[in-house]
């Protein structure tokens, strides 16, 4: 399957990474797909589309979580064949991350999974670009070690993205100083 560039870093212009929360309905995430393409290459602006095929960490345990990993790829593949942009999905478990890999062009490690060890090495051994969900319970200082364990396994094709840091219940803040600090890493 051919594999799209992702060019993202400090010197580039930005990237918009979208699509849809969870893959459902493929004519729907297509649609919304196209938009995003559309509206990028209207402003010349680079686009990776992004969608779950299993959001393992539902509040809810009746949360509709996706079409899971076999069929999610199916749809993601069609997806990309007709987008003919790069493709993005979140990765739960180690062993997914290998068979992801062989369809989408960057890989995502969800927030709440940051920092386990063995995910991170799996991902980084697929040799996909990662992009790092920073945990809201995380400070802005801490995430170089994340990064640091990317780099260890030999990845340093990562991309911290900003979610903002808790404050007490259910208040979430983006601190524009911390941003600051993630891009030092």
């Amino acid at each position: 399957m051919y594999s799209y560039p992702i060019s993202i870093g400090k010197s580039k212009r930005i990237t918009i990474i979208g699509g849809i929360n969870v893959l459902g309905d493929i004519d729907e995430a297509i649609e919304i797909g196209m938009k995003f393409k559309e509206a990028c290459e209207r402003n010349k602006i680079s686009y990776v589309f992004k969608a779950s095929f299993d959001k393992a960490n539902r509040t809810s345990f009746y949360g509709y979580r996706g079409p899971g990993l076999s069929k999610g790829l199916e749809m993601l593949r069609e997806i990309k064949n007709i987008l003919r942009v790069p493709i993005l999905t979140d990765i739960h478990e180690q062993y997914q991350a290998s068979e992801a890999a062989e369809v989408c062009d960057m890989l995502q490690l969800p927030a709440f999974l940051a920092r386990q060890t063995d995910l991170i090495q799996a991902l980084a051994n697929t040799g996909k670009p990662i992009n790092v969900k920073k945990p809201q319970f995380i400070s802005p200082d801490q995430i170089k070690y994340i990064v640091q364990k990317f780099s260890e396994f030999g990845c340093d094709d990562v991309v911290i993205c900003e979610r903002g840091s808790m404050y007490g219940y259910n208040q979430q803040i983006v601190d524009l100083i911390g941003l600051e600090i993630i891009k030092e890493q």
